[in-house]
């Protein structure tokens, strides 16, 4: 299988299904998707929390422990590595790394604002220090909460966060392809996106970019089937066609046959 940093160099973009809990994995898994990631959207309101101040930490530890063993590339996303010390930010990625994750989101951002470059920048590096065989994948921010939002602003972002020692650059928000063909051709980083309501996978790849995350779009449209399974079952209309039962069952069983999967400890 081609390594999680190939994958961002290939023919086409990356197609990266990010998950909530071991069955939305499994199912992308059985799909024969090489990489999945992790959304913290996803975990958190599936624990009951609403995304973002670092409530995420725990479960995304717990889940990603879990999803260890599958054979896939994983990668997680961390929100701003859930502290504002890197060390911590570089302890908590090298546990992650020791359970098998090869990549991981942080974002530039805390509670919906911007944090100063250099502070961030501080974290890729350490994370790097630490955990060098880590795919650090560097969110700016700058588009998503409408902060110092111009092409210009967010490229000065990514080349502070290349001489940090990032791996790649995901830029959610942009959705302009201008913008997306300006980004992508000012760094030398793999650019990620979030899926485009119009634009397809290939002209996203033609505009430069390397990777396209589905974010927390699988988890809320899920949860929009179920809405739509059981309003029907109320109205006595036809119900739809799931997966079966066993086949499910089947998938769990032999996941859980698999052995952890632990990585050597980053010195």
């Amino acid at each position: 299988m081609a390594s999680f940093q190939d994958l961002h160099h290939a023919e086409a973009p990356l197609v990266l299904p990010n998950a909530w809990d071991v069955g939305s994995a499994l199912a992308f898994a059985a799909a024969g998707f090489p990489a999945i990631g992790t959304t913290s959207f996803g975990i958190s309101v599936s624990t009951g929390s609403p995304d973002g101040g670092r409530s995420s930490k725990q479960a995304t530890a717990a889940l990603t422990t879990i999803l260890g063993r599958l054979p896939v590339h994983l990668t997680a996303d961390i929100e701003d590595g859930y502290s504002e010390n890197p060390s911590e930010v570089a302890d908590f990625v090298a546990e992650l790394a020791a359970h098998g994750v090869v990549g991981v989101n942080i974002e530039d951002s805390t509670s919906g604002h911007l944090v100063d470059p250099a502070i961030f920048a501080s974290k890729v590096l350490e994370v790097k220090r630490r955990a060098p065989s880590v795919f650090v994948n560097a969110r700016v921010d700058n588009l998503w909460f409408a902060e110092q939002a111009t092409v210009a602003a967010v490229l000065l972002r990514i080349h502070a966060y290349e001489d940090a020692g990032a791996d790649g650059i995901f830029v959610p928000g942009l959705a302009d392809p201008e913008g997306i063909r300006a980004i992508a051709g000012g760094t030398e980083l793999p650019v990620n996106v979030l899926a485009h309501p119009f634009l397809t996978v290939a002209e996203l790849g033609e505009l430069g970019v390397r990777r396209v995350s589905s974010g927390s779009l699988p988890y809320r449209a899920a949860v929009d089937a179920a809405l739509e399974t059981v309003t029907a079952l109320r109205a006595g209309l036809k119900l739809p066609e799931a997966t079966a039962y066993a086949e499910v069952q089947r998938q769990l069983v032999a996941f859980n046959a698999r052995p952890p999967r632990m990585m050597p400890t980053p010195d």
